[in-house]
C-alpha cells in the first residue's frame, strides 16, 4: 500500500512552525516527566534508605534530559553517521534545525545529564537513572511514530501483506520498519519495565535502567534485520550486520553491567 502523503508539518502559528517530529520530542519529554512524577511520588516504590526526587527537582530533571539529548543525538549523528561531513563542516553540528539525531547518541548525553543532575542534588545517581529509563520507551514510541509519519528511516523491501510504499524510497512496497521499532523499543519495552517497577520498585538501584539497555539493544539488533541501513554506510559486514546493530552492543554490556551491578537483595543502606 501506498503511505499516505502526511504533512510533515503538525501546525503552525503564525510564523512559528512545529514539525511532526519535533512534536514526538516535545511530548515524550512531558509524558516522561508527567509518569515520573507518578513514580517519585508512590511511596511504595521506594525504600525508606533511598530519598526519591521532589517534584521540584523532576522540573529540573527534565531541562537537563532535554539539553542531554539534543547535545547527545547531535554529536552522535555527526561523529557515528557522517564523521567526515561534519568534520569538513563542524559550524552544521549545532544546527539542529537541519535535522539528524542518533538515539545512541542521545541517551548517552541523557545518561550523563541524570547522573551528574543526581549527584548535584545528593540524590543516588543509578536510582535516577532507573526513573528515566522507565519512563524513556514512552519518548522513544512517540518518535518512531513520527518516522513513519515522515516516511523516513524506511524498511527493507518486502512482499508482506502490510508492507508499504515509501515515495522517498522509491517505487518498491517495504516494511514499515518504524512501526517494529515502536512496538517493540518503545510499547512492549514500557510495559516490561512497567511491570518490574509495580513489582520490585526502585529497591535496585540500576536494574531498570540494565533491564532497559540490554532490553532496547535486543529489540533494536531484532529490527535491524527488517530496517534498511543508512545508504551513505550500507552493511557494514556480509549483508546483515549494521551501524544500530554495533551501536547496541555496548548499550547491551551496559545494560548488564547495570543489572549485575544492582544484585539480587535489596540496598539496604
Amino acid at each position: 500500500m501506498l503511505l499516505p502523503q502526511f504533512d510533515p508539518v503538525a501546525f503552525s502559528i503564525g510564523p512559528l512552525v512545529v514539525r511532526w517530529y519535533a512534536l514526538a520530542y516535545i511530548l515524550g519529554l512531558l509524558g516522561g516527566w508527567y509518569y515520573a512524577r507518578q513514580l517519585a511520588a508512590n511511596a511504595r516504590l521506594w525504600p525508606a534508605h533511598l530519598k526519591a526526587p521532589t517534584p521540584e527537582q523532576l522540573d529540573d530533571l527534565l531541562v537537563y534530559a532535554a539539553f542531554g539529548v539534543v547535545i547527545g543525538g547531535r554529536l552522535g549523528f555527526a561523529f557515528f553517521y557522517h564523521p567526515g561531513y561534519f568534520l569538513e563542516n563542524p559550524l552544521e553540528i549545532v544546527q539542529v534545525w537541519k535535522g539528524g539525531m542518533a538515539f545512541h547518541g542521545g541517551l548517552f548525553g541523557a545518561g550523563v545529564a541524570v547522573f551528574l543532575w543526581a549527584r548535584r542534588n545528593g540524590l543516588n545517581p543509578f536510582s535516577m537513572l532507573d526513573i528515566a529509563a522507565a519512563v524513556a520507551p514512552l519518548g522513544l514510541m512517540l518518535g518512531r511514530i513520527a518516522n513513519f509519519v515522515n516516511g523516513e528511516l524506511w524498511g527493507r523491501v518486502s512482499d508482506v501483506p502490510w508492507a508499504f510504499i515509501f515515495p522517498a524510497a522509491g517505487p518498491l512496497p517495504r516494511h514499515p520498519s518504524q512501526l517494529y521499532e515502536a512496538a517493540t523499543e518503545g510499547l512492549l519495552l514500557l510495559v516490561v519495565l512497567a511491570v518490574v517497577v509495580r513489582k520490585d520498585g526502585f529497591a535496585h538501584p540500576g536494574r531498570i535502567a540494565g533491564l532497559f539497555g540490554m532490553g532496547y539493544a535486543a529489540t533494536r539488533i531484532f529490527c535491524e534485520f527488517f530496517r534498511e541501513p543508512d545508504r551513505h554506510l550500507g552493511f557494514l559486514a556480509g549483508d546483515w550486520v549494521t551501524m544500530g546493530m554495533v551501536l547496541s552492543v555496548p548499550m547491551a554490556l551496559v545494560g548488564f553491567w547495570l543489572y549485575a551491578r544492582a544484585g539480587k537483595k535489596p540496598v539496604t543502606a
